[in-house]
């Protein structure tokens, strides 16, 4: 296999199963309503998603957004791309926002670590959570040695999100090490998530006046009257998408 296809799965052999300065937090993230950026990603977790997402903050940081809202779907993903996508949420100058739905969809395996990773999760009705046993790049089980290398990692991966977002830190292991997959209603009883929202608007309503914590710095969230702005994929990352998706590439 050659061209980037190849490329994009030696990001990552395995999928996963189903300290800035204060002034550099943008003043409207708790001031005026302003926008909030709309990012929605429905699909697996890959190059293109976390490109996708890393601009995406850029941009809101950059225009003083209220927050970045990412609307997600994913049956999973590569576990170099949650990695990249999680460390640019944790270390964002803007609130992030994950909002799992729309109804029948949900955060598997790579969607687990991403949801948790934001200032706020919220799920629509009729989504889940979990299931984030990590496989090979083929959605084989991994033997031997390497198994354990893997899991402890992605379990290692998972309580370090949930502690820093002050989430479920038990939860976050039994995703990886039992697979174990939550409805909405019972995340938000488990500390998964924060809370249920109908949609996108509903989300922004119940969002505001919670305070968050941005680069050590409390912010208080200002989105009930936010003008949304849709953010969607370039053409390089919706071509890159494609191409890295295991079937195609196997192609």
């Amino acid at each position: 296999m050659r061209g980037p296809a190849a490329a994009a799965l030696l990001l990552a052999p395995f999928l996963l199963a189903a300290a800035s300065t204060p002034s550099a937090v943008p003043t409207s993230a708790g001031g005026s309503a302003g926008r909030v950026l709309l990012l929605t990603v429905d699909g697996m977790i890959n190059p293109a998603t976390a490109d996708y997402i890393r601009e995406g903050i850029a941009t809101g940081t950059e225009q003083g957004a209220a927050a970045v809202v990412i609307q997600l779907d994913t049956p999973g993903g590569l576990l170099e791309s949650a990695k990249l996508i999680v460390k640019d949420m944790l270390g964002a100058a803007v609130p992030v926002v994950v909002y799992v739905a729309p109804s029948g969809g949900g955060a598997t395996s790579a969607g687990v670590f991403v949801t948790m990773a934001a200032n706020i999760a919220a799920m629509a009705p009729g989504t889940n959570i979990g299931a984030a046993h990590p496989v090979t790049g083929g959605g084989q089980d991994i033997g031997g040695d390497m198994r354990e290398k893997v899991e402890n990692f992605t379990v290692s991966l998972g309580r370090t999100i949930a502690q820093q977002r002050g989430r479920n830190v038990e939860w976050a292991e039994k995703a990886v090490r039992e697979s174990v997959s939550v409805t909405e209603q019972e995340a938000v009883k488990l500390k998964v998530v924060d809370l249920i929202a109908s949609d996108v608007s509903d989300l922004l309503v119940k969002v505001d006046g919670r305070r968050v914590e941005i680069q050590g710095r409390p912010v208080v969230l200002h989105t009930a009257n936010a003008v949304v702005q849709r953010d969607d994929m370039r053409l390089r990352q919706r071509v890159l998408d494609v191409i890295a998706n295991p079937n195609v590439a196997y192609l």
